[in-house]
């Protein structure tokens, strides 16, 4: 079957996930053409066919961003009609059955509720308002909110009210930024 660097379970690749990590390096090319990065590839089959759902971003500054920085829809529009294109010249390549005909595209944002999934993500988005639940209560307490103020010892540090709480990186179990008005 050949090499599977993406999704390995227990040592097998499905035809999906072979499909899906091709399908991710098309949709990278098109992004990076665009100064955007892959954030999420989903290939789901849903009670209105096959949806192709692509998430792109902003590549990673190193320095913390504002929520106007955030990917528009106009970048939305480029990746998809761009992606469509090649996907529709790649189709042999990719596998007809695995997209079937009439699949959907769908080319969005993480979105302002962003999921916040590595230790870059908690420091990219400091002084953002953030949600985390842990594996284990820490002290009692699992779900925590507040304002990022970074990472130190391999702790995020989340500020509530007067209250600093370091929750260990290894500890989250889910995290994503909260919406502001």
């Amino acid at each position: 079957m050949g090499s599977c660097p993406l999704f390995p379970f227990q040592g097998l690749c499905t035809a999906q996930t072979q499909t899906l990590a091709r399908i991710r390096g098309i949709a990278e090319r098109v992004a990076h053409s665009c100064g955007l990065e892959i954030f999420d590839v989903q290939l789901r089959r849903e009670p209105v066919g096959t949806v192709l759902r692509v998430i792109i971003d902003r590549p990673d500054r190193g320095v913390p961003e504002s929520p106007e920085e955030a990917v528009g829809i106009e970048e939305c529009g480029r990746v998809s009609r761009d992606l469509s294109a090649i996907l529709d010249v790649e189709e042999e390549d990719i596998g007809e059955a695995a997209l079937d005909q009439n699949y959907t595209l769908e080319v969005s944002s993480p979105g302002l509720d962003r999921p916040l999934r590595h230790q870059a993500d908690y420091r990219r988005f400091t002084g953002r308002l953030a949600k985390i639940v842990t594996v284990e209560p820490l002290e009692g307490q699992s779900a925590f909110s507040g304002r990022l103020t970074g990472v130190e010892d391999g702790h995020v540090l989340l500020e509530e009210g007067r209250r600093t709480h370091r929750v260990p990186l290894a500890q989250i179990k889910r995290g994503q930024l909260a919406v502001e008005f």
